[in-house]
């Protein structure tokens, strides 16, 4: 089960570790499709609708937080190694007021108790601004795979 046909962890990556086996996900699997989120392509791997799923590792910990159950129900047979999280993007016309009023609230909430509550509820430990070659190595695995 991939999530998305845009999904880095979700379709991505686990394209380009069969496309490595010198395969493609469609001759390596029996039956390949998107579930569309990665909570629903983790369920359905618990399920047993799908014998397997990538899926992105906050998803993963705030799902099996939310129903332990599935611990019993799914196996975690690799993880990936360390790519950028997923940015938080605006809309580009948004003004420039309310793009730092937002980065403002997001690189502070860690430190009041409501936002400590919601980044823990959410397994976050604080929003950072980082730089753009945080996702240099995503870059070079997009570029290194062919998506059909």
């Amino acid at each position: 089960a991939f999530t998305d046909p845009m999904s880095f962890s979700g379709r991505v990556y686990p394209t380009y570790l069969v496309q490595q086996l010198g395969s493609s996900p469609e001759e390596f699997f029996s039956n390949v499709f998107f579930t569309y989120s990665h909570d629903r392509a983790i369920e359905s791997v618990a399920a047993g609708i799908a014998d397997g799923a990538a899926v992105d590792s906050l998803v993963l910990e705030y799902l099996l937080k939310r129903k332990p159950d599935l611990r019993d129900r799914i196996k975690i047979i690799q993880r990936s190694p360390a790519f950028g999280v997923p940015p938080v993007v605006v809309p580009p016309d948004m003004p420039p007021r309310q793009v730092a009023l937002l980065r403002e609230a997001l690189l502070t909430m860690h430190e009041n108790a409501q936002g400590q509550a919601i980044l823990a509820d959410l397994g976050i430990d604080r929003f950072v601004t980082v730089t753009d070659e945080v996702y240099d190595g995503v870059r070079k695995l997009v570029r290194e795979t062919t998506l059909q």
